[in-house]
């Protein structure tokens, strides 16, 4: 039934689609020539079949980008994602088509608002539908129904997941595995019933996810299930060690996993990140120079001691370099070694009231401006505690793959300073996995508001 409904819902996702789109060029050419009192050089039957085109175009790209795949797992901010940029390619290829086929007195300024007017009524669209599957899922309807074969770490990890989070519509019919080691699911069978309990039950998918000790019974579980036609997919047991999105590479038809390719890998996102960095690092120095010179003269009036406190961090290939910040504190033994805390007794007056607004960060503009560290990142660490946490948290130095930042996502989630090193660790790798530029917009966003939102709570 599952699939029947996935086939119903995406025919239906694409028809709506479609008509929003033709509807959005109409709306369009409303706002543009009446809303905004224009003059049309051509008639509206013209802009009708610049609907119709516009229509196969986007139904098209949406389709090759996998906008009307199952996207049962995949977050709304990845899906809202992908169809802005979808939508956004649409609207260029339609004003170039307008350059090409010489109809340049066509209204580009009609594409423009078709651009905004389609893209906001399909994520509504689609936000609409997500909200109206999780009300029917949490009813009981329009759930996928899987079976588990095995019942290793990952599988118990597979079921805790799917089970904390009712939204993704999957229901866990039972498990198949020799031993009975998975709690509050049905053993349904040994592995050598596999087949049987397939045919009986006809599971809309397995999970296969099996401990290292039965790995060579892989083969025979894979065989099983494309015998019986029934969808499969495979959590490796290392999974734990493996990337959200890992890059799968082929030699002559071998496929191989990397687990350590990151977005940033690519040249062309490392060049997009760069230029952002510079950019972001020198109009940010000009604007916060009359604060970096209030914090010079406050820090120099408020104790004995240099302007500027210069740390050994740890960067990206573990490279050190020398973080610069106003100093907040005073001269003490412990700099090298010693973690600040929010009540800290080393801090001066004039410190603590640099550190509350941050303007004690400034100076790492430069550090960014000299490709020390980036405007977004993992926070970099004294060489002293990058040696602890290494030997203590699993995938540490993976943070040093690229360059730190002054604000990063676990940051504007709330795991700065005194906070679990760990915690803060996944939302590092969380980052590093699924760069974007869009990403890292969002982190300044979010790193503006928050400070803006502490200092209205401070008064």
């Amino acid at each position: 039934m599952i699939r029947e409904n996935q086939r119903l819902l995406n025919q239906l996702n694409v028809l709506t689609d479609g008509v929003l789109v033709f509807f959005s060029v109409l709306l369009a050419y409303w706002v543009r020539f009446h809303l905004f009192h224009g003059s049309a050089s051509f008639a509206f039957s013209s802009y009708v079949w610049l609907g119709l085109c516009a229509v196969a175009l986007c139904l098209g790209t949406y389709a090759v980008t996998g906008l009307y795949a199952s996207y049962r797992t995949v977050r709304f901010h990845k899906e809202a994602q992908t169809l802005f940029l979808a939508t956004v390619l649409d609207t260029l290829v339609l004003i170039s088509a307008l350059f090409v086929f010489r109809l340049t007195e066509m209204s580009r300024w009609l594409l423009v608002f078709f651009c905004v007017l389609a893209y906001a009524l399909l994520v509504s669209k689609r936000a609409l539908l997500r909200i109206t599957l999780r009300h029917y899922r949490r009813l009981g309807y329009n759930q996928k129904h899987v079976l588990v074969v095995g019942c290793g770490e990952m599988a118990k990890a597979y079921v805790q997941k799917v089970r904390e989070d009712r939204d993704l519509g999957f229901l866990v019919d039972g498990y198949v595995a020799d031993k009975a080691l998975l709690k509050d699911t049905a053993r349904l069978g040994g592995y050598d019933q596999l087949e049987a309990i397939l045919e009986e039950r006809n599971p809309d998918e397995v999970i296969l996810a099996m401990a290292p000790e039965e790995y060579a019974l892989t083969g025979h579980i894979i065989n099983l299930c494309e015998k019986t036609g029934t969808k499969l997919t495979l959590i490796p047991f290392y999974a734990a060690y493996m990337p959200s999105s890992p890059q799968v590479d082929n030699i002559n038809g071998l496929p191989m996993i990397n687990l350590r390719r990151i977005p940033l890998d690519n040249m062309a996102n490392a060049f997009l990140k760069r230029a952002m960095d510079i950019a972001g690092s020198l109009t940010l120095i000009v604007l916060t120079s009359p604060l970096m010179l209030f914090a010079a003269v406050g820090v120099k009036l408020s104790s004995p001691g240099p302007v500027l406190f210069k740390q050994e961090r740890v960067g990206r290939n573990k490279v050190p370099f020398q973080m610069y910040k106003f100093r907040s504190m005073r001269l003490n033994a412990a700099e090298k070694t010693g973690w600040s805390r929010n009540a800290d007794t080393r801090k001066t007056p004039f410190g603590s009231l640099i550190r509350k607004c941050s303007i004690d960060e400034l100076p790492q503009f430069f550090n960014v401006l000299k490709g020390d560290m980036s405007l977004v990142g993992p926070r970099p660490e004294v060489p002293f505690y990058v040696d602890q946490f290494k030997e203590e948290i699993p995938r540490y130095m993976v943070k040093h793959q690229v360059r730190p930042g002054i604000t990063g996502w676990a940051q504007v989630n709330g795991y700065r300073g005194d906070t679990s090193i760990k915690k803060r660790i996944e939302y590092d790798l969380y980052y590093i996995e699924n760069w974007n530029f869009f990403f890292d917009l969002k982190i300044l966003l979010m790193t503006v508001t928050k400070s803006v939102n502490s200092e209205k709570i401070a008064h």
